[in-house]
């Protein structure tokens, strides 16, 4: 059995803030890209926690912009309340129909081609 890495809570969530808030306005990422670029392609579902309990107003990241591998608003209900997530995106140009961004494939933001950029 493959032993885990041990999780350094803080410096998990410090490393997704990072991220998030790299993610240019009008764009948006899923939880397992965030995971994958921080180093823990399994850890999506707890990505998707933080992003739960960033509290946007207070950090200035914009966790509007984070979203499921399909560019579903599975995390809507974090907000202040569930109009928020879709009018936050829409007011950056994102298209939202059925809590779902429209051109998805389009509007994705993959943190790794970023990293792979700055390498070059």
């Amino acid at each position: 059995m493959k032993k885990d890495k041990v999780v350094d809570k803080d410096a998990f969530r410090c490393a997704i803030y990072d991220i998030v808030k790299t993610i240019p306005e009008g764009r948006a990422s899923s939880y397992g890209a965030i995971a994958r670029a921080i180093g823990y392609p399994h850890l999506s579902r707890m990505v998707g926690r933080v992003m739960g309990e960033c509290d946007s107003t207070k950090t200035g990241i914009p966790a509007h912009r984070v979203v499921n591998s399909q560019g579903a608003l599975s995390a809507k209900a974090a907000f202040g309340n569930a109009g928020e997530m879709p009018e936050l995106l829409e007011a950056e140009g994102v298209a939202v129909v059925n809590d779902r961004i429209k051109n998805w494939k389009t509007i994705f933001w993959n943190p790794l081609d970023e990293m792979a950029k700055e390498i070059e």
